[in-house]
Parts: structure tokens; C-alpha cells; sequence
């Protein structure tokens, strides 16, 4: 059974064949290419999160009509960003204008081809997303991710519908 209360919030914004991605300053992640996101606030449902998250770190008000949930990501190893968020897609038209890079205080913003974030040669990307981007991009079906670490290195990840 997946736990539905995580506190944590994950975004990928996609235009065309590319992706908003934060290269990270700080931890969990910090100097690997991600999505966007964050903590809830007290009060604050997971969908009303990542249109805060996603305003505070890009500044890109977005249309909640053009956030798709794209169920959790969860993993086996506790820390302070506790055991799974939610993930979610967001779609932008492909003339949306954003120049990037883009420095902010969360890091670096860039525009990324899908096929690059999904090389697992990459080791420039959070190491568990090569697993689950194209499911996020491509699949109308949720699911939980379940990635499986030894220390800061992943093994396996699985996926799950929910």
C-alpha cells in the first residue's frame, strides 16, 4: 500500500522534447541536475505545493489545468526528506519562452533534452530519475517508483500502478 501523506513534491516541466531541470546547491541532490519542488506547508494539499514550488524556484506561474499527477517516488533509506514525495508533470507549450540558464537560490535552471536526462551514463542527474522520467513523460498510468539504495548508491528500482 502506498502512503498518500508524503510532504514532499517533485515537478518535471516539459517543452517539447525538453526539460526544466535545477542543478541543485543544496542536498538531498545537491550539484545533480533535478526536477523542481519541495516541502508542504502546513495545510497546503500536494497539488497546491508544486504550483508554489514550482512559482518560488522558476518564477513560471503555472496552470494547475496543465499539472498532471504522475503518482510517487519512493525509496527504502530514511533521512530529514523522509521515505517518498509526489511527482508530478507539467506541460508548457512548445513556444513558451524561458531563458535558461538561469541562476536562482536553489541553483541553476536549464532546459534539457528528455534523452539526456534519461541516459543512465548521465552521472550529471539525480541517479534514480534515468528509471522513472519516461514513465512521467510518456505514461498516463501513476505509478510509485520505488527506488532501492545501498548508502548514497541506487540498486534497483521498481515500479508499481497505483
Amino acid at each position: 500500500m502506498v502512503n498518500k501523506n508524503y510532504k514532499y513534491t517533485l515537478a518535471f516541466i516539459k517543452r517539447g522534447d525538453e526539460v526544466l531541470m535545477l542543478n541543485r546547491n543544496k542536498s538531498p541532490w545537491m550539484g545533480s541536475w533535478n526536477g523542481v519542488g519541495g516541502k508542504e506547508e502546513p495545510n497546503e494539499s500536494a497539488i497546491e505545493c508544486i504550483k508554489r514550488e514550482v512559482f518560488e524556484e522558476t518564477e513560471i506561474n503555472i496552470n494547475v489545468n496543465n499539472v498532471f499527477d504522475k503518482g510517487v517516488v519512493t525509496w527504502n533509506t530514511y533521512d530529514s526528506n523522509g521515505l517518498g514525495l509526489h511527482v508530478y508533470l507539467i506541460i508548457v507549450p512548445i513556444e513558451f519562452e524561458y531563458h535558461t540558464p538561469k541562476v536562482t537560490r536553489e541553483g541553476i535552471l536549464d532546459w534539457k533534452k528528455i534523452s539526456w536526462i534519461s541516459d543512465f551514463n548521465n552521472t550529471g542527474v539525480s541517479s534514480n530519475i534515468p528509471y522513472f522520467i519516461n514513465d512521467i513523460i510518456n505514461e498516463e498510468i501513476r505509478y510509485n517508483h520505488y527506488c532501492e539504495f545501498e548508502g548514497n548508491v541506487i540498486k534497483k528500482v521498481t515500479k508499481e500502478k497505483i
